[in-house]
């Protein structure tokens, strides 16, 4: 039979971008309730517990109590907030992120969705740490930039109508994240990286910077030695590509008004004398940092065509 899919916060930002990706589709059926409803709690835990699947685009409280409605049912949960991502008993979703995920996340009745932030900085050191190419040891640093729409409604309102034009917003200036703990527990790291986030005048997109000093005798591998093993790890992956390190780009940009897209960009760019090098991620922070991402796993998780439905 034709699965269900209830988006729990179809109203959002990302809950909006996954029923564009699965509207048009006759694989799954969307089901949802009406306004009045929306807020009514048994009406709420009903369809909750009647749909095959349950996409939570909630905040994390909400989040919670929404898998708490279905404790019992067969309902299977794919949770796009914070909630759920270094919890006990829920799949992580980044089916590329190492060997046995995809299978992990087909096999789950929780998974969590990663973070937008979290998904570039793990694609580019989890797989070199678990390698040894990089200490787990490190003090990593990431230097990050979004689009304003991860941000919320509040942030979208204020980055578009502000008397005030803001072009870019740093946060997070306390060093705390709610993404810190994911970052550490998936990259397998003894503590967790420092963390300097911030918001551009852009709707969409998003670039992670992790800036390093090889020093082999600290357990550093060379430039081309990170760039070989990314490109193995991530050879057979449709939606992740590492870019040739010979062709160093002049620059990358992130539009004011880029098109959707549910790719991954990773670039290992070395410094003239090789003693740096900038590991970077390209992503779409709507796409592969949210909605993209959890229409995979939903993909992963019902049987289907993973590729379905998603912006390559």
């Amino acid at each position: 039979m034709m699965p269900t899919v209830f988006i729990d916060g179809a109203a959002g930002t990302t809950g909006l971008e996954i029923a564009d990706r699965l509207g048009p589709r006759s694989d799954i059926r969307l089901i949802s309730l009406s306004d009045a409803d929306r807020k009514n709690i048994g009406a709420r835990a009903a369809i909750i517990r009647d749909a095959d699947f349950v996409i939570l685009c909630l905040p994390d409280e909400a989040a919670r109590e929404a898998a708490a409605l279905g404790e019992g049912a067969p309902t299977r949960f794919i949770d796009a907030s914070s909630a759920h991502r270094v919890a006990d008993g829920w799949a992580y979703g980044f089916a590329e992120l190492r060997a046995g995920q995809r299978e992990a996340i087909r096999d789950a009745r929780l998974v969590s969705n990663p973070g937008c932030y979290p998904t570039g900085f793990l694609a580019l050191v989890a797989p070199l740490v678990a390698e040894g190419l990089l200490p787990s040891d490190h003090g990593f640093v990431v230097n990050a930039v979004s689009g304003y729409s991860g941000g919320g409604r509040d942030l979208i309102a204020r980055m578009r109508n502000d008397a005030v034009d803001i072009g870019y917003r740093a946060y997070a200036l306390g060093l705390e994240h709610k993404h810190l703990p994911e970052m550490q527990v998936h990259a397998g790291l003894s503590r967790a990286p420092l963390f300097a986030p911030a918001v551009v005048r852009a709707f969409r997109g998003m670039l992670v910077d992790v800036p390093l000093f090889l020093d082999p005798e600290l357990g550093f591998a060379d430039a081309r030695t990170l760039h070989e093993a990314l490109t193995d790890h991530y050879a057979h992956e449709a939606l992740v590509a590492v870019a040739p390190m010979d062709a160093v780009p002049g620059e990358l940009l992130i539009g004011e008004v880029d098109a959707p897209t549910d790719r991954l960009t990773l670039y290992v760019l070395p410094s003239a004398d090789g003693s740096q090098v900038r590991l970077v991620a390209m992503l779409d922070n709507l796409g592969k940092g949210a909605s993209g991402a959890a229409v995979q796993n939903l993909n992963i998780m019902a049987g289907l065509d993973e590729m379905a439905g998603l912006r390559v």
